[in-house]
């Protein structure tokens, strides 16, 4: 069958392993021990995961979890597939959850060297709330614990995703509002991600030679923290020497974003990396972000984006997310990918 898109065409495994492919570091000797440590580093800019339905995964961040959808446009390295954004009321770089929804794709396998839980932060005292209103939603895997003196709520996205709220407080980040959802429960950000790794030692200290210092370690997991950052600050690391290797599928996450201010900012988190013997990625145009890719020791891919330009470049506030935006060099697909791609609401 001839394919209208004018592309060769894959099959999902070979697609996502072309994703995973193209843009991040390779295989990299052992970085050199320094005694320096970078400050450009903010926290978390996003998280990008890998979704089977794109309606399901708009319905579950937008109507059960009440973020806003701030940006609807389309993979750079396979335009047929949806790239969607959700956050706060603008995207603001620590709000950010993303993702790819790949048709029909198999669900990943946890394991590690991966993300295996995204947490949130929303207001103290609102968890009760979010346990009715995710037990009515039908949500799987809603488990209330705590960690490092900080309640939680653990939870499954639609294809498995490892999530939880944290209940921080006096969050001062803006949270976006409605559906059912009010400033006392609402979402505030990311607060942490929590990593499993066979082997925590090389993480973590990529992690400090990022800015990052262990401010805690309880039931074999070690909490990383950045001083001065936008409320996305915490990396949890728990290593499972047992345990086998994650493999991406639906529920995956692909990639973890941590946020400088700008591009010369980045370029110097870039050198700084190069030259401590990481393979990193040219900059990359991602239209409302730069961004650089490198693999880290414990396997997991992580990007550094810039807070610049932001969402707001090619829409108007008051209509973020509502327009499919294309990248400029797949504008010329317009006509067969809005009859391709799933509608959303």
């Amino acid at each position: 069958m001839n394919n209208p898109f004018g592309w060769r065409r894959l099959s999902n495994r070979s697609r996502i392993a072309q994703v995973l492919s193209q843009n991040e570091g390779r295989k990299r000797r052992p970085p050199e021990r320094v005694n320096i440590m970078l400050n450009q580093i903010k926290g978390l800019h996003h998280v990008t995961s890998m979704a089977a339905k794109a309606s399901t995964n708009n319905a579950f961040f937008t109507d059960t979890l009440g973020l806003r959808r701030v940006k609807k446009t389309v993979n750079f390295d396979a335009p047929d597939v949806y790239h969607l954004y959700y956050g706060d009321e603008v995207g603001t770089p620590g709000s950010v959850m993303t993702y790819f929804p790949f048709p029909n794709i198999a669900r990943g396998r946890q394991g590690t060297g991966e993300v295996g839980t995204t947490l949130f932060s929303v207001p103290e005292g609102s968890l009760g709330f979010w346990t009715d209103r995710l037990t009515k939603a039908g949500v799987e895997g809603l488990k209330a614990d705590g960690a490092f003196g900080e309640k939680q709520l653990h939870f499954a996205g639609p294809d498995g995703d490892g999530f939880a709220l944290v209940e921080i407080k006096d969050d001062p980040r803006k949270a976006f509002t409605g559906n059912g959802i009010g400033d006392d429960q609402a979402i505030r950000g990311f607060h942490s991600a929590a990593l499993r790794l066979q082997d925590e030692g090389g993480t973590a200290e990529l992690l400090k030679f990022m800015g990052y210092e262990q401010v805690d370690h309880k039931d074999g997991v070690t909490r990383l923290g950045i001083a001065g950052g936008n409320g996305a600050d915490f990396i949890d690391l728990e290593t499972m020497p047992n345990i086998s290797g994650a493999r991406l599928g639906a529920g995956s996450v692909h990639h973890l974003a941590f946020a400088v201010e700008n591009r010369e900012k980045q370029l110097e988190v870039r050198k700084a990396l190069m030259d401590t013997g990481y393979q990193v990625t040219p900059v990359i145009d991602r239209d409302y972000f730069w961004a650089i890719y490198f693999r880290t020791p414990g396997g997991v891919l992580f990007e550094i984006a810039t807070n610049e330009p932001g969402f707001d470049r090619d829409e108007d506030t008051a209509h973020l997310g509502e327009a499919l935006k294309l990248p400029k060099q797949h504008e010329y697909l317009r006509g067969q990918l809005e009859q391709h791609l799933e509608p959303l609401a």
